[in-house]
């Protein structure tokens, strides 16, 4: 799977994911009157505002970009009709030939993991059928619970070629409480770092391994640590934008050969329009202020790379 990342970001020429995490408060006033006109103000007419506003900035942006990351908290918080829209949302991505990171930082032990795999990025058995649940490409997950939570995951993508990023330095500012503290002598995310390697050789694709891992913009001389620390592994990096990662910031997410990492933007992209720098847009081409903010993105990053 990871692969066929690298094809896409090849061809788009665009090493970066629009992370699909709509907050209600980011969808323009006409598109959630809209929705509550059909549908109430429920959580039918919620779910069907954060449909119309997915559709729209992936309609305007889909020919750009090689991935999107819908955040799965984003959705659940509408209950049953916000699932089924990240499902839809899913599946009209894929339909317009993008990849999707379910962002859903999974992890738990033994059959409990299994069964989230199973969900996002693998099969479940049902009587003489087999379904996929949500079917996303690839899948965040924690690893806080060791190998026993990681390898029913690296399991499921073997078997449906699917890929993993997994939690090693996240962009948040209090990461550190935990993912800094010395371990004889090395932060715990070093370590972190060396079992995601251990568990990509299990599933390499190519030069590059389907066990990706998260690396936060936030903390570049960490990121060069990490670079030199899993130089096979595939990065998500979070924290552009809106978190304070600048383009400088990335450099050492990336290998020479200019790959190795994708870098996620969300409200940066998805709630453009509401920036002075694409005012000139307004809330009615909001689809346009996200393909502006694409543009501007992919031009940023490229301009370091």
């Amino acid at each position: 799977m990871i692969q066929q990342l690298i094809e896409k970001i090849q061809k788009t020429k665009a090493p970066v994911c629009v992370g699909l995490d709509p907050m209600l408060s980011y969808v323009p006033e006409h598109v959630k009157e809209k929705a509550f006109a059909e549908k109430g103000e429920t959580l039918e007419g919620a779910a069907e505002a954060i449909w119309q506003f997915n559709k729209e900035i992936v309609d305007c942006t889909w020919d750009l970009i090689p991935a999107v990351k819908p955040q799965i908290a984003m959705y659940e918080q509408f209950g049953l009709p916000g699932l089924a829209v990240y499902k839809r949302t899913v599946d009209y991505c894929q339909e317009k030939g993008l990849l999707v990171i379910g962002d859903a930082k999974r992890g738990d032990i033994g059959s409990t993991s299994a069964a989230y795999a199973a969900a996002h990025i693998g099969q479940v058995q049902v009587g003489a059928n087999v379904f996929q649940g949500f079917g996303t490409d690839f899948l965040t997950v924690n690893p806080y619970l060791g190998t026993d939570g990681v390898k029913p995951f690296v399991e499921a993508c073997n078997a449906n070629d699917k890929g993993l990023f997994i939690l090693v330095k996240t962009s948040n500012p209090s990461s550190g409480e935990f993912q800094d503290r010395l371990i004889d002598g090395r932060p715990l995310y070093e370590w972190v770092a060396e079992k995601v390697v251990e568990w990509g050789e299990a599933s390499m694709d190519g030069e590059y391994s389907n066990v990706g891992a998260v690396v936060g913009a936030t903390y570049p001389e960490m990121s060069r640590i990490l670079r030199k620390l899993m130089p096979r592994t595939y990065f998500l990096v979070p924290g552009y934008g809106a978190q304070g990662g600048t383009a400088e910031d990335l450099r050492h997410c990336f290998n020479e050969d200019g790959l190795g990492a994708i870098v996620n933007s969300s409200r940066g992209i998805i709630a453009a329009y509401r920036q002075e720098k694409y005012a000139r847009f307004g809330a009615e081409h909001f689809g346009e202020a996200s393909r502006q903010a694409v543009e501007d993105m992919v031009e940023d990053i490229n301009r370091v790379l």
